[in-house]
Protein backbone atom coordinates (compact mmCIF):
# COMPACT_ATOMS: atom_id res chain seq x y z
CA UNK A 1 0.00 0.00 0.00
CA UNK A 2 2.85 2.40 0.81
CA UNK A 3 4.33 1.58 -2.73
CA UNK A 4 1.07 3.17 -4.59
CA UNK A 5 0.51 6.26 -2.19
CA UNK A 6 4.16 7.54 -2.69
CA UNK A 7 3.57 7.88 -6.78
CA UNK A 8 0.00 8.94 -6.39
CA UNK A 9 1.43 11.91 -4.05
CA UNK A 10 4.14 13.02 -6.81
CA UNK A 11 1.45 12.56 -9.32
CA UNK A 12 -0.85 15.00 -7.53
CA UNK A 13 2.18 17.26 -6.44
CA UNK A 14 3.80 17.23 -9.90
CA UNK A 15 0.60 17.38 -12.47
CA UNK A 16 -0.09 20.66 -14.05
CA UNK A 17 -3.45 22.63 -12.51
CA UNK A 18 -6.31 21.77 -14.85
CA UNK A 19 -8.05 24.17 -16.98
CA UNK A 20 -10.90 24.90 -14.78
CA UNK A 21 -8.66 25.11 -11.99
CA UNK A 22 -6.63 27.73 -13.38
CA UNK A 23 -7.35 31.24 -13.28
CA UNK A 24 -8.52 32.39 -16.40
CA UNK A 25 -6.42 35.30 -17.85
CA UNK A 26 -6.39 34.38 -21.50
CA UNK A 27 -10.23 36.32 -21.64
CA UNK A 28 -8.02 39.73 -21.04
CA UNK A 29 -5.10 40.97 -22.88
CA UNK A 30 -1.77 42.82 -21.05
CA UNK A 31 -3.27 45.98 -21.66
CA UNK A 32 -6.43 45.04 -20.46
CA UNK A 33 -5.34 43.70 -16.99
CA UNK A 34 -3.64 46.89 -16.83
CA UNK A 35 -6.21 48.59 -16.96
CA UNK A 36 -7.92 47.32 -14.28
CA UNK A 37 -5.17 47.32 -12.33
CA UNK A 38 -5.04 51.27 -12.79
CA UNK A 39 -9.36 51.42 -12.23
CA UNK A 40 -9.09 49.10 -8.89
CA UNK A 41 -9.23 51.85 -6.76
CA UNK A 42 -12.27 53.35 -8.13
CA UNK A 43 -15.12 50.74 -8.31
CA UNK A 44 -17.24 53.23 -10.33
CA UNK A 45 -14.55 53.63 -13.13
CA UNK A 46 -13.75 49.63 -12.28
CA UNK A 47 -17.12 48.56 -13.50
CA UNK A 48 -16.98 51.05 -16.69
CA UNK A 49 -13.68 49.59 -17.56
CA UNK A 50 -15.66 46.18 -17.35
CA UNK A 51 -18.54 47.60 -19.51
CA UNK A 52 -15.66 48.74 -22.30
CA UNK A 53 -14.23 45.26 -22.31
CA UNK A 54 -18.00 43.58 -22.44
CA UNK A 55 -18.95 46.56 -25.29
CA UNK A 56 -15.10 45.36 -27.30
CA UNK A 57 -16.26 41.11 -27.14
CA UNK A 58 -19.78 41.56 -27.67
CA UNK A 59 -19.21 44.20 -30.96
CA UNK A 60 -16.09 41.67 -32.15
CA UNK A 61 -19.25 38.95 -32.06
CA UNK A 62 -21.61 41.36 -34.13
CA UNK A 63 -18.76 42.30 -36.94
CA UNK A 64 -17.95 38.81 -36.93
CA UNK A 65 -21.63 37.99 -38.81
CA UNK A 66 -21.57 41.91 -40.25
CA UNK A 67 -18.75 41.18 -42.88
CA UNK A 68 -18.38 38.35 -45.39
CA UNK A 69 -18.11 35.05 -43.60
CA UNK A 70 -14.18 33.77 -43.43
CA UNK A 71 -13.23 30.33 -42.26
CA UNK A 72 -12.99 29.88 -38.31
CA UNK A 73 -16.12 32.18 -37.76
CA UNK A 74 -17.69 29.56 -35.57
CA UNK A 75 -14.72 28.87 -33.92
CA UNK A 76 -13.81 32.72 -33.24
CA UNK A 77 -17.54 33.26 -32.09
CA UNK A 78 -17.59 30.53 -29.72
CA UNK A 79 -14.14 31.93 -28.42
CA UNK A 80 -15.36 35.32 -27.80
CA UNK A 81 -18.43 34.06 -25.94
CA UNK A 82 -16.57 32.57 -23.71
CA UNK A 83 -14.24 35.78 -23.04
CA UNK A 84 -17.51 37.49 -22.65
CA UNK A 85 -18.69 35.00 -20.36
CA UNK A 86 -15.59 34.67 -17.96
CA UNK A 87 -15.71 38.75 -18.03
CA UNK A 88 -18.63 39.18 -17.19
CA UNK A 89 -18.69 36.45 -13.94
CA UNK A 90 -15.25 38.54 -12.80
CA UNK A 91 -17.63 41.61 -13.15
CA UNK A 92 -20.26 40.11 -11.26
CA UNK A 93 -17.49 38.96 -8.17
CA UNK A 94 -16.82 42.71 -8.29
CA UNK A 95 -20.07 43.85 -7.48
CA UNK A 96 -20.55 41.31 -4.96
CA UNK A 97 -17.63 42.75 -3.17
CA UNK A 98 -18.65 46.47 -3.71
CA UNK A 99 -21.95 45.03 -2.07
CA UNK A 100 -20.76 44.24 0.89
CA UNK A 101 -17.94 47.11 1.40
CA UNK A 102 -20.97 49.43 0.40
CA UNK A 103 -18.29 50.99 -2.27
CA UNK A 104 -20.32 53.55 -3.94
CA UNK A 105 -21.21 53.02 -7.84
CA UNK A 106 -24.14 54.41 -8.32
CA UNK A 107 -23.16 56.40 -11.16
CA UNK A 108 -22.09 53.57 -12.79
CA UNK A 109 -25.08 50.96 -11.97
CA UNK A 110 -27.25 52.42 -14.30
CA UNK A 111 -24.73 52.24 -17.29
CA UNK A 112 -24.25 48.81 -16.39
CA UNK A 113 -27.96 48.01 -16.48
CA UNK A 114 -28.29 49.64 -20.02
CA UNK A 115 -26.11 47.53 -21.56
CA UNK A 116 -26.91 44.04 -20.42
CA UNK A 117 -30.01 44.72 -22.60
CA UNK A 118 -27.55 45.39 -25.12
CA UNK A 119 -25.13 42.63 -24.81
CA UNK A 120 -28.08 40.10 -24.87
CA UNK A 121 -29.38 41.29 -28.37
CA UNK A 122 -25.95 41.41 -29.85
CA UNK A 123 -25.08 38.15 -28.45
CA UNK A 124 -28.08 36.54 -29.75
CA UNK A 125 -27.89 37.84 -33.02
CA UNK A 126 -25.75 35.10 -34.75
CA UNK A 127 -27.60 32.21 -36.04
CA UNK A 128 -27.66 28.76 -34.06
CA UNK A 129 -24.34 26.42 -34.54
CA UNK A 130 -23.54 23.57 -32.45
CA UNK A 131 -19.98 24.86 -32.16
CA UNK A 132 -20.97 27.77 -29.89
CA UNK A 133 -24.60 27.25 -28.97
CA UNK A 134 -23.59 26.19 -25.19
CA UNK A 135 -21.65 28.90 -25.12
CA UNK A 136 -24.09 31.52 -26.02
CA UNK A 137 -26.42 30.41 -23.54
CA UNK A 138 -24.41 30.15 -20.60
CA UNK A 139 -23.15 33.73 -21.77
CA UNK A 140 -26.56 34.76 -22.08
CA UNK A 141 -27.22 33.54 -18.42
CA UNK A 142 -24.58 35.39 -17.59
CA UNK A 143 -26.05 38.95 -18.82
CA UNK A 144 -29.29 37.89 -16.48
CA UNK A 145 -27.01 37.56 -13.52
CA UNK A 146 -25.75 41.23 -14.05
CA UNK A 147 -28.96 42.59 -14.68
CA UNK A 148 -30.15 41.15 -11.54
CA UNK A 149 -27.49 42.53 -9.73
CA UNK A 150 -27.52 45.60 -11.13
CA UNK A 151 -30.93 45.79 -10.21
CA UNK A 152 -30.84 45.00 -6.85
CA UNK A 153 -27.42 46.57 -5.96
CA UNK A 154 -28.97 49.96 -7.60
CA UNK A 155 -31.79 50.03 -5.13
CA UNK A 156 -29.76 48.62 -1.98
CA UNK A 157 -27.40 51.39 -2.97
CA UNK A 158 -29.69 53.92 -2.80
CA UNK A 159 -31.20 52.81 0.79
CA UNK A 160 -27.70 53.02 1.96
CA UNK A 161 -26.41 56.10 0.58
CA UNK A 162 -29.81 58.30 2.24
CA UNK A 163 -29.04 56.27 5.66
CA UNK A 164 -25.22 57.07 5.26
CA UNK A 165 -24.63 59.76 3.46
CA UNK A 166 -21.13 60.16 1.72
CA UNK A 167 -18.85 63.07 3.12
CA UNK A 168 -18.79 65.75 0.74
CA UNK A 169 -15.22 66.26 -0.67
CA UNK A 170 -13.84 69.64 -0.27
CA UNK A 171 -12.93 71.21 -3.39
CA UNK A 172 -9.68 72.82 -4.04
CA UNK A 173 -8.19 75.72 -2.18
CA UNK A 174 -7.91 79.49 -3.91
CA UNK A 175 -4.42 80.48 -2.25
CA UNK A 176 -5.18 83.15 -4.16
CA UNK A 177 -7.79 85.02 -2.37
Amino acid sequence: MPRLVCPALILLVLHPPLRAQSSDTSSLSDREVEQLRDSAYVPRDRVLVFIKFLDDRSNAIHDLFARPRRPGREQDTHDLLEQFTSIANELEDNLDDYSTRHSDIRKSLPKLLEATDRWASMIKSPPDNEAYNVSRKLALEAIRDLRQDSTELIASQKTWFAAHPPAKENGPIDVLR
